[in-house]
């Protein structure tokens, strides 16, 4: 008689290994450039608007059009990574946004930009639901919040990460040192994902042709089982009704739950990309220079990891409960960002408290999407989730370029930047009671909780 292993149960036995470690470091690189070829083109900005005579309100499209590349990048390859697998579809958002992120390099005018930095923003959007459901899927359940949330740090680190060719490559070699190396590093680490990163088992189990990938990443998982040639896997059956995968995000309780979620991803990214868009050429509009400019954008995104760290020791215990506090924290810190002529060290942390929560509450929701939504349509419904919260990523500059245009004193700029924090914090405390109520607890889960028997019942 073959032998049959229970998939679920294959994954949350296992013992945090080389395994785990091998798939934290490559989905952490590719996040890493992920994040730094979003921001990117705000570290450059400065640079632009002196060389080429522009107004800085010019930057707002070319700013929002990676965001609004992510709008449809994100369910795009969300539905080729759940029809083709988690790992072909990581690879091709790499290959995407590396490619084009290096052909801005010979960009003469800002079309010739934002019309790239569209194309790049499909390529990131597609990786982020597919390295969340990839993470999701091949962690054991007690450390799935934990590991994906230090995973996504990857993003904030590099989204920080330009700073240092602000201080280095870029005085020599000119904006276009943002791009060689946010093209070539990107393509390098597609190479080596194609080596490197393991695929879905919960996805694999539900592709026969690909039985011979399985049987491999499975003993790779669990090189303490013995795993026969013929071992039969099953996995617990999702109720699911095909397609694009938004019908399934809004069926079996999950309702209320999705629309509040895309209300705190919409928010935390308004807040984020109006700061790390604008941030750079407002603090120099008020004299700081381009070097101590874009070391506080940096400071702001380093923060952000340290509230990655943050919520990752604390998601699993108390689900969107923390979202909901690190977005009421998060009001205070962006409103004040501007509010007076403060020291240096006093700026430095304020940015830094602004990034623990404004990036610390995304990471959550990010982690937060993984862990609510089945195997079967995990990378739709994400995608969905990013998609949605890509709306609040293309206003949030235009929004921020609009205000500028206006003359507005920078304090009133970061006062208006922090409103869409409340709406954030309000969603967060309904969900916060919503998942409650759906798991009996404040952890999430991609099913409800088991009604507790009443009397009477046969146990």
């Amino acid at each position: 008689m073959p032998q049959r292993i229970q998939v679920e149960q294959l994954v949350d036995e296992q013992r945090i290994d080389r395994f785990n470690i091998n798939l934290l470091l490559w989905s952490f690189l590719a996040m890493f450039c992920d994040g730094y070829d979003i921001s990117a083109l705000s570290y450059a900005a400065p640079e632009l608007v002196r060389l080429w005579d522009l107004e800085a309100q010019a930057m707002k499209w070319p700013l929002s059009a990676s965001p609004f590349g992510i709008l449809f990048g994100a369910p795009l390859l969300g539905f080729f990574g759940d029809r083709y697998g988690r790992k072909r579809a990581i690879i091709a958002g790499c290959v995407i946004y590396g490619l084009c992120t290096l052909a801005i390099v010979w960009a003469e005018n800002l079309q010739q930009i934002l019309v790239l930095r569209f194309l790049t923003g499909i390529g990131i959007g597609g990786l982020m639901p597919n390295t969340i459901s990839l993470n999701s899927e091949l962690s054991p359940k007690r450390w799935r919040a934990t590991l994906t949330v230090l995973m996504f740090t990857g993003i904030t680190l590099g989204s920080a990460s330009p700073g240092a060719i602000a201080t280095t490559l870029a005085p020599e070699f000119g904006w276009q040192a943002y791009f060689v190396i946010g093209g070539i590093v990107p393509l390098m680490i597609a190479a080596a994902l194609v080596l490197f990163l393991p695929e879905s088992v919960k996805y694999l189990v539900q592709r026969p042709e690909r039985r011979g990938e399985l049987l491999r990443t499975a003993r790779w998982l669990r090189r303490d089982l013995a795993i026969a040639d013929d071992t039969e896997f099953t996995l617990t059956p999702t109720p699911h009704f095909g397609g694009t995968g938004l019908r399934d995000a809004f069926s079996g309780g999950l309702a209320l739950i999705t629309p509040l979620l895309w209300v705190c991803f919409c928010s935390a990214l308004m807040v984020n990309f109006f700061l790390g868009s604008w941030m750079p050429i407002l603090f120099e509009s008020i004299g700081l220079v381009g070097e101590k400019a874009a070391l506080i954008t940096s400071i702001y995104h380093i923060g952000g990891a340290a509230g990655g760290v943050l919520i990752s020791l604390l998601l699993d215990r108390f689900g969107f409960l923390v979202v909901f506090f690190l977005l009421l924290l998060g009001i205070p810190a962006v409103a004040v960002l501007g509010a007076a002529d403060y020291s240096w060290l006093a700026l430095s942390a304020i940015a830094t408290t602004a990034g623990i929560a404004v990036l610390g509450a995304q990471f959550g929701n990010n982690a937060a999407a993984g862990l609510l939504y089945p195997t079967a349509f995990r990378s739709k419904a994400v995608g969905f989730a990013f998609a949605v919260g890509r709306l609040g990523a293309v206003t949030g500059p235009l929004i921020g370029g609009v205000l500028i245009g206006m003359k507005l004193p920078i304090n009133q700029l970061f006062m208006i930047g922090a409103i869409p924090l409340i709406i954030g914090a309000i969603a967060a405390a309904i969900l916060a009671r919503v998942c409650y109520q759906r798991f009996r607890g404040f952890q999430l889960d991609d099913a409800p909780a088991t009604p507790a028997p009443t009397s009477g019942s046969i146990p």
